[in-house]
């Protein structure tokens, strides 16, 4: 089994995620680099660790977390899917077997939230753990976030994370904001189609999605 570990110590990943996060940077987008990677390989294991899938399949849930926003490194337009592309590169490199690396690919290629079908366990837990990455952590510079609306929701969340009820089959995005900074209209405004992502893909892994904003539904 190729895991994580393995795909973090592939020097071109380590590039390619560094790079990546650089060009996004210049034109305006929030942090997606190793923390952003970090983040979401994290929870996507943890979300399928705790409805009881193998272990096999919460590693590769969490290299897809890990790798799925490479293919910034060549645009960001159309990324999920030169993301895919080069994931699937690296991983043979690597020798994963060709079962485990079209999984990895198809979930990849589908995390975009305007385009994604949710195709696996894998696709369903990177999507809920990628689009429940909203921090004040990813916002780069505070002198612009009165002016542009996506630093300024994120730099208004002072705390995030994903609770798994496994007996209830519900999963829950906690957030902490600061209204004095930004409210829940601006936060719906730019990330609805993100919640009905998750929605979607916490469907197919027979689950709900709920959100939480300072300890109300």
């Amino acid at each position: 089994m190729i895991t994580l570990e393995q795909v973090k110590n592939h020097p071109d990943v380590k590039v390619y995620i560094k790079r990546a996060n650089d060009f996004l940077g210049v034109i305006g987008y929030t942090e997606h680099g190793e923390r952003h990677g970090n983040y979401v390989a994290r929870n996507a294991r943890n979300i399928l660790q705790e409805l009881g899938y193998d272990a096999n399949i919460c590693e590769l849930a969490a290299i897809a977390g890990y790798i799925h926003d490479i293919g910034n490194v060549v645009s960001r337009h159309s990324h999920q899917e030169h993301s895919a592309h080069l994931a699937g590169q690296f991983l043979q490199e690597l020798n994963m077997p060709a079962e485990d690396r079209v999984l990895i690919m198809s979930a990849v290629g589908n995390h975009d939230e305007g385009t994604c079908d949710i195709v696996s366990p894998v696709a369903a837990a990177l999507i809920i753990a990628d689009k429940s990455d909203v921090h004040r952590s990813r916002v780069r510079s505070t002198k612009e976030i009165t002016f542009d609306i996506h630093d300024r929701v994120n730099y208004a969340v002072t705390k995030s994370g994903l609770q798994i009820d496994v007996p209830k089959r519900t999963i829950t995005l906690n957030l902490d904001i600061d209204k004095e900074i930004s409210d829940m209209v601006e936060y719906f405004e730019i990330f609805t189609t993100r919640m009905v992502a998750c929605r979607r893909a916490a469907k197919l892994l027979g689950c709900t999605f709920d959100v939480k904003v300072n300890g109300s539904p």
